[in-house]
């Protein structure tokens, strides 16, 4: 068993101090573990100086410092092991939901946007928060924090972002190429830099930064031009267009048909074509600012939802209510033979297109039935 003298005590608390301990009791209790070592594990007649430089190394990974900066971490943050481990079980958590969710989406299964919308909720309010935490704990240079910080804010938008193109819901582009932008522009030329120039993760910062650019082409695959986006909302009011001229024909021979005389309006199919008509404005309204559409005019119609209009809206709900009940009424009233008309509930889950197509649907539906009303008499 080798004796430490004073003066080899002294050396090793000096020499503790030089790199970097700075703690008095943190000084106190690596000494005395490290004059521990020494004296069970070198022989009488050992080499001091050499079997020191030999087991300090093994205190750390890069230089003794590391001690004294995990232990203010585990001072600072008492509760780190647990938020770490929360934070792992969250990221298992939120990746499972994701994919569940994800293969319910194009199963077209139920349950789907519940159990994509809990991975987004987990990521966005538990994992993201702590994983911020964290790591701005473990970060000493401020341009790591900010690294940190960017990174964090990024996967945020952009995880709501491909939530909301995967439900077809608004503002889905916006986010996605906001979090691009910032992804592209700001937060990988900082991660690059800032990386390269440390050789110990110069290999990991470039091979990192071709798979996010990799990342944000696959992203961009699911991203529309705001020129297609013009485009495709041109073709949709287009083919609302021709379904309200098919409309305006049919309503031409079956008026001219009940202006024989030879059958009388009917007043229930009368009711429902107000009550389409009175919908139809609403929408073209509330998503164009305009109560009709031209032909020729660049006023599109857009994709939102319908429910994101009639949920501020009492009085279109009260009018879709009441079509419901003429459409019941109606349906038991019409004589076989002809096509009765389907519900029209389901247009507030559909977008602005469909639902003015299923509204002039009906439409069209109620005005062949008067025709054919006429002809059987």
């Amino acid at each position: 068993m080798y004796a430490l003298t004073e003066k080899q005590i002294e050396f090793i608390g000096e020499d503790i101090a030089a790199q970097g301990i700075s703690m008095p009791d943190l000084q106190n209790d690596l000494l005395d573990h490290i004059c521990c070592v020494i004296e069970h594990n070198l022989e009488p007649d050992g080499d001091f100086e050499a079997f020191y430089t030999s087991q300090i190394k093994t205190f750390y990974k890069r230089d003794l410092k590391e001690i004294e900066e995990e232990t203010i971490t585990l001072l600072t943050l008492k509760n780190y092991y647990v938020m770490k481990k929360i934070m792992l079980l969250s990221g298992a958590l939120l990746t499972g939901l994701l994919v569940i969710g994800l293969f319910l989406k194009f199963l077209h299964l139920p349950g789907a946007a519940f159990t994509l919308f809990g991975g987004m909720i987990t990521l966005s309010l538990v994992f993201l928060p702590l994983f911020f935490t964290l790591k701005i704990k473990e970060k000493k240079q401020l341009k790591d924090k900010v690294v940190i910080a960017i990174a964090t804010f990024d996967t945020l938008l952009l995880s709501v972002g491909v939530f909301f193109k995967v439900m077809h819901w608004p503002g889905a582009n916006v986010m996605c190429v906001a979090a691009l932008v910032l992804l592209l522009v700001v937060f990988l030329p900082v991660y690059f830099f800032t990386g390269i120039r440390n050789p110990d993760t110069k290999v990991n910062t470039v091979v990192t930064s071709v798979f996010i650019l990799y990342g944000a082409c696959l992203l961009l695959i699911l991203i529309r031009s705001p020129k297609k986006t013009q485009d495709v909302y041109a073709a949709n009011t287009e083919a609302v267009l021709r379904s309200e001229q098919i409309l305006f024909q049919q309503q031409k021979i079956a008026d001219k048909l009940v202006a024989t005389g030879v059958a009388t309006d009917d007043l229930a199919g009368k009711e429902i074509l107000e009550l389409c008509e009175k919908l139809k404005q609403f929408l073209v309204k509330c998503d164009t600012g305009s109560a009709k559409l031209s032909p020729g005019s660049e006023n599109y119609i857009s994709e939102n939802r319908v429910a994101e209009y009639f949920n501020d809206a009492p009085a279109a709900g009260a009018d879709m209510a009441k079509a419901e009940v003429a459409i019941t009424s109606y349906n038991a009233s019409l004589p076989q033979g002809l096509q009765r008309l389907e519900s029209l509930n389901g247009i507030v889950e559909r977008q602005v297109p469909q639902a003015l197509n299923d509204l002039i649907q009906a439409q069209i539906i109620v005005t062949q039935n008067r025709a054919a009303l006429v002809l059987q008499k």
